[in-house]
């Protein structure tokens, strides 16, 4: 059919459609009068009331509809406002949940040393590294061209010593900790050279608390508080503290950090080792549970080489936060998790980070 006629047929069937709607409302229109007049002749003959009362109570009862139907649509918005409200608090604790925690809020920082870059580092730039390649920095004690390539120019020279004294460990942490002060991050979280971090896990774990709070999270490798002799005003006294132990991992809100400033920022941290002649994790504790009076939240997801790694059970292993390894003797303390053969990954970190994220191009299934 001609493009001409179809636009003749759609105009006349439009015409049509507004035509039947204005006799409908004519219809309409008629049959309201018709039913008022009738209404009016009732009463004038049957003795009722006259007409202007009953048009009357047609207007009271118009303005009676008109004010519950207003009041019916503000009950309406204000239970949609206590809906929106309420949904952003907890039910049964009625506190306000904790502010979202994303990936981009966690500094995460790795304690290395130049013995140890061919020898850990590897393995670690391979895996959990690459969840996490703009939030973890590896701190050293000497400059390496190739593994400060290989890490995007996330490695830093403390210019601390390379042995694994109190000291060397104290400078270490405090350099950790400075460099956390001076970014936007609100999670500093430390972990060593042999530990594996299920990233996504650890993101969501800090999710569930507040950052404006104080929170001092890890795991102690000792089955009491540590005790130890200190002098205070000339006067001998027996300090009892947790501290979470740095082979695990543990984790500071910035509101915790800043509150350490005094006491542990700009070096102060090293020197309040010097005081106590402990190392990095014990006096990281001290400070936290001992002078400022902040207990140590434990965490049992946090795993360190000073446990068996076999106890792991395989069908919790999503649900841990931190993993290591170590060798006693002949018998390396690992997780006991299939994939990669033993020759290949002795540390089973390769295995791991495969059971947890199957898709990596190394994994087997994908080669």
């Amino acid at each position: 059919m001609p493009d001409g006629d179809s636009e003749v047929i759609s105009e006349t069937n439009s015409a049509k459609m507004n035509l039947r709607n204005r006799k409908s409302w004519q219809i309409l229109s008629c049959a309201a009068v018709f039913a008022y007049s009738t209404l009016l002749v009732y009463q004038t003959f049957s003795g009722g009331a006259p007409a202007q009362e009953v048009l009357a109570e047609v207007k009271l009862s118009a303005k009676t509809y008109r004010l519950e139907r207003n009041l019916a649509e503000d009950r309406s918005s204000v239970e949609n406002d206590i809906h929106e409200l309420t949904s952003e608090v907890v039910p049964t604790t009625a506190t306000v949940k904790p502010p979202l925690t994303t990936l981009d809020d966690v500094f995460i920082s790795v304690k290395t040393t130049k013995n140890y870059h061919t020898k850990r580092l590897p393995i670690i730039l391979k895996t959990w590294f690459q969840l996490a390649r703009k939030q973890i920095w590896f701190f050293t004690d000497t400059d390496d061209r190739e593994f400060q390539t290989k890490t995007n120019g996330h490695m830093i020279n403390t210019n601390c010593s390379s042995s694994h004294s109190r000291k060397a460990l104290c400078c270490k942490m405090s350099v950790e900790f400075d460099t956390f002060l001076k970014t936007d991050k609100k999670w500093f979280c430390h972990f060593d050279d042999d530990n594996y971090v299920n990233v996504p896990r650890l993101v969501r774990f800090l999710g569930d608390y507040n950052f404006r709070d104080e929170w001092y999270l890890g795991k102690p490798s000792i089955q009491a508080p540590l005790e130890i002799i200190k002098k205070e005003k000339k006067v001998l006294k027996k300090i009892k503290f947790w501290f979470a132990t740095g082979g695990a991992g543990f984790c500071l809100s910035r509101a915790l950090a800043l509150r350490m400033m005094p006491v542990a920022s700009e070096g102060r941290f090293i020197s309040t080792g010097e005081r106590i002649r402990l190392p990095d994790d014990v006096t990281m504790g001290y400070i936290i549970e001992h002078l400022l009076k902040q207990p140590l939240t434990v965490v049992d997801q946090f795993h360190s080489h000073l446990e068996p790694m076999k106890f792991i059970r395989r069908d919790t292993i999503e649900d841990q936060i931190s993993f290591s390894y170590a060798k006693s003797k002949d018998e390396w303390n690992v997780v006991k998790i299939d994939g990669f053969d033993e020759s290949e990954d002795q540390y089973r970190f390769l295995s791991l980070h495969c059971f947890l994220f199957p898709y990596f191009s190394f994994c087997p299934g994908r080669r």
